[in-house]
């Protein structure tokens, strides 16, 4: 049997910054809809699987195409419950159920303005990569003013002394939460011994993809970014 990529989707019920937002109408569709069609439209994703413990989220995946095989345990589904557990969970089950696995692309819902190209991009990146994580570029910068505090009270620049120019450091990135693109088995050293654990290859987004859904005004800014760029629903 050839391995195959699939991609999960992580969704709890719970959230204290917005209740319910996973599910909540985004652009015309529940939220989570949007990051299953991306999933969906891309030809090397084999199967789409959401990883929920709440049957409203359940039901509305199965609705849109996705597979849920079960509702996760109440276990890895607190606030406190680290994602890559939650995932290696569910390839776990799969791989149980007779599946091949050999990529696995994790999707936050929370990020909907990624298209089906950057899902597909990722995976074409570094094939043999470890991980590709989506990334984009910083808007601070550790070289020119980000501060960490001291001892007496002071503060201080966290790299270096502040006397190089901008564009002669080095690039920063943060982790913008929308893909991660894992070989199987570093999935799994990841899930026991942390995300640092694996080598991880950027692919780099702009930032009006960028945002991850938290609260009220990133869901309003998420729906005007949209608007504003002309992203067709789903991707």
């Amino acid at each position: 049997m050839k391995a195959k990529t699939i991609a999960t989707i992580c969704a709890r019920g719970g959230s204290k910054g917005l209740p319910g937002k996973n599910i909540r109408a985004f652009a015309g569709r529940p939220l989570i809809v949007h990051t299953i069609l991306q999933a969906l439209r891309c030809e090397h994703i084999a199967g789409v699987y959401v990883s929920t413990d709440d049957p409203a989220i359940a039901d509305i995946a199965r609705g849109a195409g996705a597979q849920v095989p079960y509702l996760r345990p109440a276990e890895l589904a607190t606030d406190a419950a680290p994602k890559l557990p939650v995932i290696e969970h569910l390839v776990r089950y799969l791989e149980a159920e007779g599946a091949a696995i050999a990529r696995i692309v994790d999707l936050q819902p929370t990020s909907p303005l990624r298209r089906s190209a950057d899902i597909e991009a990722a995976l074409a990146l570094q094939p043999e990569a470890e991980l590709v994580v989506s990334v984009t570029a910083a808007h601070d910068n550790p070289y020119f003013n980000l501060v960490e505090a001291q001892p007496d009270g002071t503060v201080r620049l966290s790299k270096g002394d502040g006397s190089g120019r901008r564009q002669d450091v080095p690039a920063v990135y943060a982790l913008n939460g929308s893909i991660y693109v894992w070989q199987r088995a570093a999935l799994a050293k990841a899930a026991e011994h942390g995300l640092w654990s694996v080598q991880c290859v950027p692919y780099e987004m702009p930032r009006w993809k960028s945002v991850d859904i938290d609260g009220l005004e990133d869901f309003e800014y998420a729906e005007w970014l949209l608007a504003r760029h002309g992203a067709g629903r789903g991707g």
